[in-house]
């Protein structure tokens, strides 16, 4: 992309938001995955109370590490990322998991999305091009029914609204630094984005099986998780409805 002089723009900087914890088998990879997609980029790893070597790889691989006291879950962890990338003047940021499941590649496909415009944060989906990650049942059932309510409520189509990878520019950092949910994370994000007016997409996506650990969404949870959505889809509707009209 050239300016009307013909002259390169300089390339918005960014920050890579990696949270981890006890992500020692992956963490380095995952760093060094990005840096090569993304050149230039500053990546940030979020250790959130890890217990084993995450901290020590990550910086191994160029990282800068931040390590929290206590493990704050994966809202507050992602919360201390965009207050990084807010007080630092970052132009955009993009939010990746240090599990290995979001290769750098697919990073910075996101990314670009976001850079190209219009738009304020982009997702990346595993499901608008495609079946996706179906790994159990419950996970399945979750994903639909919050993609489901939250389409129906933002009057645009969401197709993966449990994915972690995703793209901000300036407005979603101010936002998401000011306050950022601490359950449900990834779906609450979107409706707090909506709230907001931020102009949302979804680009698609290939993601990795999860090397270790398992997904926050289980059998026992699956009942809870659609609730906690529909509670938050219907904030967002009552919301936008008394909204002032701006004409």
């Amino acid at each position: 992309m050239t300016t009307p002089n013909g002259d390169t723009p300089p390339m918005p900087r960014t920050l890579a938001i990696v949270r981890a914890l006890n992500e020692e088998r992956t963490v380095g990879d995952v760093v060094a995955d990005v840096r090569a997609h993304i050149p230039g980029c500053v990546v940030v790893v979020v250790d959130d109370g890890s217990t084993d070597a995450t901290a020590p790889r990550a910086r191994a691989a160029g990282a800068r590490v931040v390590s929290l006291p206590f493990n704050l879950g994966m809202g507050g962890a992602a919360q201390t990322g965009y207050r990084i990338a807010r007080d630092e003047g970052f132009d955009a940021a993009v939010q990746v998991d240090g599990d290995g499941q979001h290769p750098g590649s697919e990073a910075a496909r996101v990314l670009g999305a976001l850079l190209e415009g219009p738009h304020d944060l982009v997702v990346g989906s595993r499901f608008l091009e495609g079946r996706g990650d179906l790994s159990t049942p419950a996970r399945r059932w979750g994903i639909r029914i919050a993609s489901h309510l939250l389409s129906a409520v933002m009057g645009r189509r969401v197709t993966d609204a449990t994915s972690g990878l995703r793209a901000v520019g300036r407005r979603g950092i101010a936002l998401y630094a000011r306050s950022y949910p601490c359950d449900y994370v990834e779906v609450e994000a979107l409706i707090l984005a909506a709230r907001d007016g931020m102009r949302v997409a979804e680009v698609p996506v290939t993601m990795r099986a999860r090397e270790q650990g398992r997904s926050t969404i289980r059998p026992a949870h699956a009942l809870v998780y659609g609730a906690r959505v529909a509670v938050g889809a219907a904030s967002l509707a009552v919301t936008r409805r008394a909204a002032p009209d701006p004409g």
